[in-house]
């Protein structure tokens, strides 16, 4: 589940193997939330999602409300201080240089959730503890992976995460754990890779990959999906932030090293059958590895990328 090594400037796969893990590091202030060249064409699309399909990407329980609040103020301060070439602040007010947009952050315009939302690139959902443990109670989720905000909503961890193979032996116990000695001001990140055959961020219905791909098309025709997760408490209400960055980058564009290949073929080989078939690679597994095996052995794989 995670990725945690780097080679080509891209993440590899953990050295060829598949281990369901929380892999959380530190992160700094200034890497969390930073915006990159993205900005604009992402926020975007948020924008045309919460216009079309509002209920589907935004969605907040009342108890959500002083943690949407808190949130809102944390990044009117954080935004402006870290990255004052893209946001600046002014009185009550924060300027988006990416989208032009002033927002009125003293008497917000909208839910304090859905404007927070739509200051950064990253999906934020919003965990709340009580005595189910911790419970997804509001997100703005423009990049959902296969699932669906309305069903995940109001659940405790162990419930949304129930669909995921082996879950609940390897990970309930030390999940549960860490949302309860997280500390306000310290910043985990981890990274979590999936393969898609369709580059769109917003993909909230569970399919399998297309089974027409080939060994041939498969570099062309599939795509890397990461999701850089980082997990926050806020220092007042208590509530833990879970914020997901979704890059979509063409395999044949990310592959760029034997080793990356040879690591990305590893890793599927070693997935139980449960978790090729949650991650959709079931039907498109043996022409997927077919084009990394060569590709691990290609001689001008530097050459070849476009």
């Amino acid at each position: 589940m995670k990725a945690t090594r780097e080679s080509t400037g891209n993440t590899l796969f953990a050295g060829g193997r598949y281990r369901l893990a929380m892999g959380l590091a530190p992160l700094d202030k200034q890497e969390w939330l930073a915006p990159d060249a993205m900005l604009g064409e992402k926020l975007a699309e948020k924008r045309d999602l919460l216009a079309t399909r509002h209920g589907e990407v935004l969605r907040a329980l009342p108890e959500a409300d002083s943690a949407s609040l808190e949130l809102l103020q944390l990044l009117a301060a954080h935004l402006p201080h870290c990255y004052p070439a893209a946001y600046q602040r002014i009185g009550g007010r924060l300027v988006n240089r990416a989208t032009d947009e002033v927002w009125d952050i003293a008497a917000p315009p909208l839910h304090p959730l859905d404007l927070a939302g739509r200051l950064v690139e990253e999906d934020l959902c919003l965990m709340h503890a009580d005595d189910q443990g911790y419970r997804l109670v509001g997100a703005s989720l423009c990049a959902p992976n296969r699932w669906h905000l309305d069903e995940k909503l109001g659940r405790p961890l162990a419930e949304i995460h129930a669909p995921v193979p082996n879950y609940a032996p390897t990970l309930d116990r030390p999940v549960a754990h860490f949302f309860a000695a997280l500390k306000p001001g310290r910043i985990l990140g981890r990274v979590n890779w999936g393969i898609a055959d369709d580059p769109a961020r917003f993909q909230p219905e569970g399919r399998a990959v297309d089974s027409g791909i080939d060994a041939a098309s498969a570099g062309r025709a599939l795509w890397l999906r990461l999701e850089r997760q980082s997990l926050r408490r806020l220092p007042e209400t208590g509530a833990v932030l879970f914020a997901i960055r979704t890059e979509i980058t063409r395999l044949d564009c990310v592959i760029r090293s034997r080793a990356d290949a040879a690591d990305l073929a590893g890793a599927i080989r070693d997935m139980s059958p449960a978790m090729r078939r949650y991650k959709h690679l079931a039907t498109v597994a043996p022409a997927l590895l077919a084009w990394l095996d060569a590709r691990s052995h290609s001689a001008d794989i530097e050459r070849e990328i476009v």
